[in-house]
């Protein structure tokens, strides 16, 4: 029986708990901010800028199974571009991009006529970018930076990027700065949601 922690990494924080900081550099946010369980690591990772679900526990062997590409581990994606892609540019996403360390798999796309997240501080600047849309994309691998390259790629730069889901673990109910407990039980390692939530808004 392992405990998992389902957490809801705000915009511009570190996907870990200490900032190696450079000479003069100013001290980032991370998640010891936000959560203060001993012994837990994260399962992959988000980038700074980026926002959304990560997963943490103690178990190194389920931290292996989440991040490891081989598992094939399915992650969901809620993206504000710039502009609006026409259905070519969705084609492109669904049938695999060409970048510079080789062909994407095939991924999930659709258009979404809401976010349905809560909005991000600072927004997307509507001055500097006047026409946006949100897509849904998903992916089974986990190349750095893959969605933002592959949308760039198909004229449509990332503005806003949110990871909703990780398999069979969801973002649903968490804030950003949020975070929750749950148990996977052996062997079949079904996930049993926590009835609290814990954590704040940040």
């Amino acid at each position: 029986m392992s405990a998992i922690y389902l957490l809801h990494k705000p915009y511009r924080m570190l996907s870990q708990f200490t900032d190696r900081l450079g000479q003069g550099e100013a001290p980032r946010a991370t998640l010891a901010d936000i959560i203060k369980v001993p012994g837990i690591y994260a399962a992959g990772r988000l980038d700074y800028d980026s926002e959304g679900l990560l997963l943490l526990t103690d178990d190194g062997a389920l931290i292996q199974r989440i991040s490891d590409p081989r598992h094939k581990q399915p992650k969901t994606y809620r993206v504000q571009v710039e502009g609006n892609p026409d259905e070519a540019a969705l084609a492109a996403l669904r049938q695999g991009i060409e970048l510079k360390d080789g062909p994407t798999r095939p991924a999930k796309v659709r258009r979404l006529a809401e976010s349905g997240l809560p909005p991000r501080t600072p927004p997307v600047d509507p001055k500097r970018h006047p026409v946006t849309s949100w897509l849904e994309l998903t992916i089974s691998e986990g190349r750095n930076r893959q969605v933002r390259r592959m949308t760039a790629h198909v004229g449509h730069p990332t503005l806003r990027l949110v990871r909703v889901a990780i398999g069979p673990w969801r973002l649903d109910g968490l804030a950003p700065g949020e975070w929750r407990r749950e148990t996977l039980h052996a062997p079949r390692n079904t996930p049993r949601r926590s009835p609290r939530r814990q954590g704040g808004h940040r």
